[in-house]
């Protein structure tokens, strides 16, 4: 194997760990049981494995957000003979680590930052601050309609 190809998994490794850790806090955030909180923790690797793979494979932040999101949505919908009613509260558990907080916080900053310019010199600042938020958008909405069309597709289905 390649150092590239090893450098590439631990990489990959890394994030679906960490989506993992994060989304069983979510779960415990939203008072899931014990059970559900290891479905949760599945849910946020895979949804940080698929989003991390999108990007290295050379995908945007959003569109690797939507895919993410969409494949986590349709493996819990599928796996609902295992996770039960809550397969749909379960994968939005798993999309919560992908929620863009940094780029939140860069477009309040720097909303706040024009706000408080009194020399009127500040029209870059808020292009980046809006930029930002856009992203914040784009990215929730990717998530929203990456969870929502999955369920809205295959909810007719018998399992």
């Amino acid at each position: 194997m390649s150092n590239e190809l090893i450098a590439m998994l631990a990489h990959l490794a890394h994030q679906a760990a960490f989506g993992a850790v994060a989304a069983a806090g979510f779960g415990v955030l939203f008072n899931f049981g014990w059970r559900s909180l290891a479905w949760c923790a599945v849910a946020g690797a895979l949804a940080l494995g698929i989003r991390t793979f999108s990007q290295t494979s050379g995908a945007s932040l959003e569109a690797a957000t939507f895919l993410a999101a969409i494949g986590t949505s349709c493996i819990a919908i599928l796996a609902r003979r295992w996770l039960g009613v809550a397969c749909n509260a379960i994968a939005l558990a798993g999309c919560i680590p992908m929620v863009p907080g940094a780029f939140f916080g860069q477009a309040m900053i720097g909303y706040i930052s024009v706000a408080a310019d009194t020399s009127g010199q500040s029209v870059e600042q808020l292009v980046a601050s809006a930029q930002a938020f856009i992203r914040v958008v784009s990215i929730v909405g990717a998530i929203g309609a990456g969870l929502a069309i999955p369920a809205y597709l295959l909810r007719s289905r018998q399992f």
